[in-house]
């Protein structure tokens, strides 16, 4: 499994489970929404921490600058 995600990639999927969190924990959202969201947001949170995307490797997307040969 070799890393897809550059550095902005994993911040922006990063934050936006950050504010999902947020969202869900002020009870701005919920419902069948925030658990969508939820789910959206851990798997942002996952793939940010691991920096490798399934769905990118699919369609050969690299956000990284390095090793862009490959």
């Amino acid at each position: 499994m070799k890393q897809n995600m550059g550095s902005v990639d994993k911040i922006v999927r990063a934050l936006f489970a950050l504010i999902v969190g947020l969202l869900y924990f002020f009870e701005v959202i919920s419902g069948g929404f925030a658990t969508v969201l939820g789910v959206l947001a851990a798997i942002f949170l996952i793939t940010s921490v691991v920096g490798f995307c399934p769905l990118y490797s699919v369609f050969g997307i690299r956000t990284n600058k390095k090793d862009q040969s490959s």
